[in-house]
């Protein structure tokens, strides 16, 4: 039985089989009209909400990188997905909410990338948590599209400093730069600012090439505006349940 639908895990193992098959065919079909390959895109899960039997049902299902954003959830959560797969099961954790300076030690001991590095505060905890799990942690930097950076992200000329900071610190790997489309905004105007804040850290550092844009609604335009990691959750598992 289904922890989040309380359908039987074969009903919800069909449902999710048949969204996350709607959502790949709109990533080929927009990466066709972009002239863009879909084996450039990262389709990241999220699955925040949602119960370690979902997460398990998807990565039978193919998935391959899930997203959560609270860290008091998906630590044990996590905890448990990785017990329940074989030990050489490939499952790559993206920690993608606003993060607490407070959280970014533990929140570096068990993801595998965070997307939100906003501000210098949190490199200390990421990098001290990387060191002490004895694997790199790699690292996107969020950026605000419309100033106000009271809802996450930094301004986009502020990106470069923050950048040298990541690449300044031990366990910290800089790959790329993440935004959220203003919901009052055009999401091609704001992903198309997004790839240009992007092009000027890949000139700095050309390894960080990764650009994390476009969720359920708007993913169409973050591939066409060059995203490499869509974030979706909504499209694939459903209404989130208010499980916390």
């Amino acid at each position: 039985m289904s922890e989040a639908t309380g359908q039987p895990a074969d009903a919800r193992r069909t449902e999710l089989a048949a969204a996350l098959a709607s959502v790949r065919h709109r990533i080929s079909t927009a990466c066709a009209s972009a002239g863009r390959d879909p084996a450039e895109i990262t389709l990241v899960v999220v699955t925040k909400y949602f119960p370690a039997s979902d997460i398990l049902l998807l990565h039978d299902l193919g998935v391959r990188a899930i997203g959560e954003n609270k860290d008091q959830e998906a630590g044990p959560k996590i905890a448990a997905v990785r017990t329940a797969l074989p030990g050489d099961a490939q499952l790559e954790l993206h920690f993608v909410g606003r993060l607490q300076s407070n959280k970014a030690r533990h929140v570096a001991g068990y993801a595998d990338v965070v997307h939100s590095v906003d501000r210098t505060k949190l490199l200390r905890g990421l990098s001290a948590g990387a060191v002490e799990r004895g694997r790199p942690l790699s690292v996107l930097i969020q950026v605000s599209l419309d100033g106000d950076t009271s809802r996450g992200g930094t301004l986009p000329a502020d990106v470069p400093k923050l950048a040298a900071a990541v690449v300044d610190r031990a366990g910290l790997v800089l790959k790329g730069v993440m935004a959220i489309a203003p919901v009052e905004a055009d999401a091609g105007d704001s992903f198309a600012l997004l790839w240009e804040v992007a092009s000027g850290i890949r000139a700095q550092h050309p390894g960080a090439d990764w650009v994390s844009a476009g969720m359920s609604g708007d993913l169409e335009a973050a591939i066409r505006h060059g995203a490499t990691h869509l974030r979706v959750g909504t499209a694939i598992l459903g209404s989130r349940p208010s499980l916390l």
